[in-house]
């Protein structure tokens, strides 16, 4: 939710006095970050800050979890209404509705420095927004490369750079720990259900990749997308052996699924909403989101 931009290099010796500098500058998350900036959204558009933002509002979990892991918290002054962790940050802060109904006037009042947005939402936020004079990125992870690209991305827009590298460093560290429990072992096939439609998700998918680290492989196929709209009939006929996203009692009222695998075995498996919010959004919390799908595909190899 997945890959940086780049790592920071770190020199084999230096004197002292640098050494100092650059250590107090690791711990406080300084970067070489300079302004003005420019960087290019997901949108094609040119965004240019022309210092360090330092009044953010962000409209997207994704964005509003990745600020605070990489020490920019401090700069929010809204966010947006499904934002809601963390808790203590996000419970002080105004919600100005949603990438979908943004309340572009409360937005406006509040003049930010930067507007975080889904790039998706461009018709509706991101020109809205860019036209009355605001500066707005527009963007989000559809992959799992791309979570990492667009944490390197915030920590750069916010000069946080070294923070973001550290958070993408430990992030993959953890990641391939993990990755390393289920070598060898059968790839599970899966049915994961993002909306009742049924929607699901791609192999090139974020979460299509994390379900393919955790030992498993979606049942639909990259020519599909990354969030399609199934056929059920594609379902019953990959007949998965796990499912994640639904009740088992769900998964029994519909048409033909009670004599499948998953289902007939009892291997469908619904997320609580902190699960949920790891698994569906691309950011800092992909770690949670990769140790609860082997707990669900693999549950032998985390004992």
């Amino acid at each position: 939710m997945p890959h940086p931009r780049s790592l920071v290099p770190t020199p084999a010796r230096w004197s002292l006095n640098l050494t100092a500098v650059l250590a107090a500058a690791t711990l406080s998350g300084a970067s070489a970050t300079r302004y003005p900036l420019t960087v290019t959204d997901d949108l094609g558009r040119a965004v240019t800050l022309r210092a360090e933002p330092r009044r953010i509002i962000s409209m997207l979990p994704s964005h509003t979890e990745t600020l605070e892991a990489i020490g920019a918290a401090d700069k929010l002054i809204a966010v947006d209404l499904y934002s809601n962790a963390p808790k203590a940050l996000v419970d002080r802060l105004p919600k100005v509705g949603s990438a979908y109904q943004p309340n572009l006037e409360a937005i406006a009042a509040l003049k930010p420095d930067l507007v975080l947005a889904d790039e998706s939402s461009g018709s509706r936020l991101t020109e809205k927004l860019a036209a009355a004079g605001l500066t707005v990125y527009g963007g989000t992870a559809q992959t799992y490369k791309e979570v990492f690209e667009k944490i390197a991305t915030l920590g750069k827009l916010t000069n946080r750079e070294v923070n973001a590298t550290r958070l993408v460093t430990r992030m993959r560290s953890d990641l391939n720990g993990l990755q390393q429990l289920v070598i060898g072992r059968p790839k599970v096939s899966t049915y994961y259900e993002v909306d009742p439609a049924p929607y699901s998700v791609g192999p090139n998918s974020f979460i299509g990749a994390l379900i393919s680290q955790a030992g498993g492989q979606t049942i639909v196929p990259a020519r599909l997308g990354n969030f399609p709209k199934l056929d059920p009939e594609l379902i019953v006929k990959s007949d998965p052996q796990v499912m994640v996203g639904l009740t088992l009692d769900e998964a029994r009222r519909r048409p033909g699924w009670s004599s499948l695998r998953a289902v007939s075995s009892g291997q469908v498996f619904n997320p609580t909403p902190e699960e949920r919010d790891a698994l569906s959004r691309p950011g800092p919390n992909l770690v949670t989101a990769l140790r609860s799908l082997i707990r669900w595909l693999h549950p032998e190899a985390l004992k």
